[in-house]
This record gives C-alpha cells, structure tokens and sequence, in this order.
C-alpha cells in the first residue's frame, strides 16, 4: 500500500483508522480520522501528524512554557520533545469519526470536526 502522507501529488484530504489508546478519549482505538495535508507550521493545540526523526506520530502539537512538543491524550504515553529534532508537520486532522455501538444507537457515528484557518506559508519545520 502506498504511503498517502508521502506522495507528493497527493494534496487531497483523506482517511486513516487510529489503532491503539495513545489519542484517548478523544481519538479511540478504531475510528476513522481524516487527514487534510499541511504545509503550514502546526499552531498550539493542533492534531497534527507529523513526522519526527524519520517516525510518523499522531499527536496534539504543544508550544507553550514547557516548550515545542507532541502529546498524547492518553497519561501513559510520554511527551514528545521536539527541540533540537528533525521533524514536520505532514498533516492536520479535520474530522474524527466514531461508530457506535449498533445495539445502543442504530447505524450513527459520533461526527466531529476541527476547523483550522489557512494561514499564509511559512517557514516548515
């Protein structure tokens, strides 16, 4: 299968299935995000994926008084740090989409989008 984040031509939003508890509660194990492409510099609070040294994350972007890094939603995982590494944002989630449970709701999704304004280009990390 083809790499969707690192295909050049590929400029079109698409989607990809979260797997594992690093993005919980937000983001559980098995649902569907879909990934806008992003050649902006990730702004504080983004889900973003991004590629860091070499390994693709999906993280909340973090640049506060701690400093520039990626977090999961989940305690278990530690932080990601991101001074004085080689990385990029590759993407930006706008949209996470849940299945719920059959019995309890029917055939619904818990739909939820993130609006992120373009910015004008800067400066990649």
């Amino acid at each position: 299968m083809s790499d969707p984040l690192s295909s050049c031509s590929n400029s079109e939003p698409f989607a990809l299935q979260v797997l594992g508890n690093s993005m919980e509660p937000e983001f559980p194990d098995q649902c569907v995000v879909i990934v806008e492409p992003w050649q902006y510099p990730a702004e504080h609070g983004m889900y973003v994926m991004a590629m860091v040294e070499d390994t693709r994350w999906f993280r909340q972007y973090l640049n506060d008084e701690q400093g520039e890094r990626l977090v999961a939603l989940n305690d278990i995982y530690p932080d990601i740090p991101l001074e004085g590494l080689e990385w990029k944002t590759e993407g930006v989630i706008v949209q996470r989409n849940i299945k719920l449970d059959y019995e309890q709701h029917g055939r619904r999704r818990d739909v939820k989008k993130f609006d992120y304004s373009r910015k004008p280009p800067a400066a990649q990390h």
